[in-house]
């Protein structure tokens, strides 16, 4: 799963990089959480819940329903 879930984050990455921000992928929880760390622009970013929520767990959740309850960010 964790493999799966780096190839949807990769495909999301420019978007992020395009604003000076990236992500890392962190974790895959046996909870179905994924853990990311936020990066450059998005670290800061007043701006950055709503794009981990709105861009990064929607993309997740549509491309693995069963596999993914949510993301967080950690530090």
């Amino acid at each position: 799963m964790e493999a799966k879930i780096k190839e949807v984050l990769d495909q999301i990455r420019p978007i992020l990089q395009r604003d000076g921000g990236d992500l890392e992928f962190v974790e895959y929880t046996e909870d179905k959480v994924v853990r990311v760390r936020l990066q450059g622009a998005c670290a800061g970013c007043m701006g950055a819940q709503m794009t981990l929520k709105g861009i990064v767990e929607n993309i997740l959740k549509e491309a693995y329903p069963e596999d993914v309850a949510y993301v967080e960010a950690v530090q």
